[in-house]
């Protein structure tokens, strides 16, 4: 009997990466979004190409309501594996932000990963089984804002759970890609132009890699020999460097 992986944000981008993937190690799925057409779309042909069994949850992950319709999903079923990527970005200064779309990013970001984790988790380690990505970014080094602090936070709290799983069958990984082809920049109205060919990342690639290091028990993936140079870069430089870096940085995303 194929095991099951439950996928947030799973119609694109990353999340249709990862569901093709796990789809081709027969995992049957349990995809998660707000777009039920797209939802259905995507459903018919994983089951379609892979043969394997594919449930649909129609679900706002920035309310209150549809984290719960996910909660109790996994509460009343054996998930094995969890890959929290549903998110989204903010083309806007914090002070002329919308507060209503800075909480909805955090409880998309934050609140959501982490009461799937508090359900999903506790069933993974009592069968001594699991396998959890948070899909985070190399953002959570640098100052950008609510988005970098939220994924700061899911890459800590990806490493904590790690170690504390360390010596059980539980993985728990944070995958940190860059900047990736995805719809990710165009839906948060971020201008890309000055990003370099060579920093574009391959969704397919980068989620292959992540799927490796997890198994490996690797609490952090890095995608891209870009992009580890750059943390490296991040990790050592002053801090007050790296904030004037990531300011500039989202500065030049608003324009």
């Amino acid at each position: 009997m194929n095991s099951w992986a439950l996928i947030t944000g799973a119609t694109v981008g990353i999340g249709e990466s990862f569901s093709r993937l796990l789809a081709a190690k027969n995992y049957n799925l349990a995809l998660v979004a707000r777009d039920l057409p797209r939802l259905q779309e995507r459903a018919q042909s994983l089951e379609s190409t892979f043969g394997v069994k594919v449930q649909v949850i129609q679900a706002d992950l920035a309310t209150d309501a549809g984290c719960a319709v996910v909660e109790r999903y996994i509460a009343a079923n054996q998930i094995d594996v969890l890959i929290n990527n549903a998110g989204f970005g903010i083309n806007k200064a914090f002070i002329v932000s919308e507060v209503e779309a800075e909480q909805q990013m955090m409880d998309v970001l934050v609140r959501t990963p982490m009461r799937l984790m508090h359900v999903a988790l506790p069933a993974m380690k009592a069968r001594n089984n699991g396998v959890v990505i948070n899909v985070s970014s190399v953002a959570g080094w640098i100052t950008g804002g609510t988005y970098s602090a939220a994924k700061s936070y899911l890459t800590v709290l990806s490493e904590s759970l790690n170690t504390e799983f360390s010596k059980t069958n539980v993985k728990v990984s944070a995958l940190c890609p860059g900047f990736t082809r995805t719809q990710f920049h165009q839906r948060g109205q971020m201008s890309m132009k000055g990003v370099p060919a060579f920093m574009w990342l391959n969704s397919d690639v980068l989620v292959a890699k992540s799927w490796h290091d997890a198994l490996k028990g690797k609490a952090i993936s890095v995608p891209g020999w870009q992009y580890q140079i750059l943390v490296f870069v991040i990790t050592t430089l002053p801090r007050s460097i790296v904030r004037k870096v990531g300011m500039s940085l989202r500065a030049k995303q608003r324009t």
